[in-house]
Order: structure tokens, then sequence, then C-alpha cells
């Protein structure tokens, strides 16, 4: 594992009082955003960014982080349904290995299948119109999985 890349056990021992943990769902087009409340219980989505050169996003994103007083970020990785890892998680990887030249913040995974689907079909439940759904999905999908990473760590 690279420097700021670690195990989802090991951002809670190093995260400090009252930071809170940013969840990331990285596509190609978007960014979608979640961030936790200090006790690291619940996940809110937060913003999309829409995507333009890797800069301005890395700096959108770290401007975030701070003003929140994030101390990690949780990244979707984008598995194949069969676990193994696809052109998605190679271009999730690179973008990490980018942003860790730019930030000092721990990075954690967390699997995401299936996030964007669950959270599509609870819009779909709750009657949003296309329109709405395309401006909440990233950022509740980012919800999702930070949500599932706050619930493993709780189990830690």
């Amino acid at each position: 594992m690279s420097g700021n890349l670690k195990p989802l056990a090991e951002l809670k021992v190093g995260l400090g009082r009252n930071r809170r943990l940013i969840g990331v769902d990285l596509g190609s087009k978007t960014i979608g955003l979640a961030l936790s409340d200090v006790s690291l219980s619940i996940a809110s989505p937060l913003e999309t960014i829409r995507r333009t050169k890797f800069t301005a996003d890395a700096e959108r994103l770290i401007a975030l982080a701070k003003e929140h007083d994030a101390g990690a970020l949780v990244f979707g990785l984008p598995l194949n349904m069969d676990g193994t890892e696809g052109p998605r998680c190679q271009s999730t990887r690179a973008f990490i290995r980018n942003l860790e030249k730019l930030t000092d913040l721990p990075i954690a995974f967390w699997d995401e299948r299936l996030s964007t689907m669950a959270v599509t079909r609870t819009l779909l439940d709750a009657d949003a119109s296309r329109a709405r759904r395309a401006e909440l999905v990233d950022k509740m999908a980012a919800a999702y999985i930070l949500q599932g990473a706050l619930d493993r760590l709780r189990k830690l």
C-alpha cells in the first residue's frame, strides 16, 4: 500500500477527536461526496463535483476536507460483481495515486458494488423525477458508501 492508503481499521486509530470522514463516489463525469458526523455514526450527502480537470477536482475535494475538518477520505472501490478489479478500479486507483501527491489525508477503500443501483431504487420509490435523481444520485451513493464504512468501523 502507498503512503496515504490505509486499511479501514487503521483510519479510526489515527483520526483524532471530532474529525469527520468524507465518502467519495468517483465517477467519470462527477464526484459524489458525503460527510460523516463527528461521532462517525451517520453519513450525509454533501456535494457533487462536476469533473473537469484532475487538478481542479482534487483542489475542490481537498478544500472541502479542510472546510469540514475531515481526517480521512473513504473512496468507493468499483469492483466487478465477481470481486475482481476492472478498468473503473484502475481509474480510481490512478486518481488516488495523483491525489496522494497533493494531500497527506489518509485514504481507505470501501466496496461500492450496487451502491448507485440501491440509491437509484430508493429515489424511484420516492417518485423523484429524472432530473432530481440525476442531481442527487452521486452524493447519495457517496453517503451509501460512507455509511457502510461507518457501520463497519463501529464493529471494529
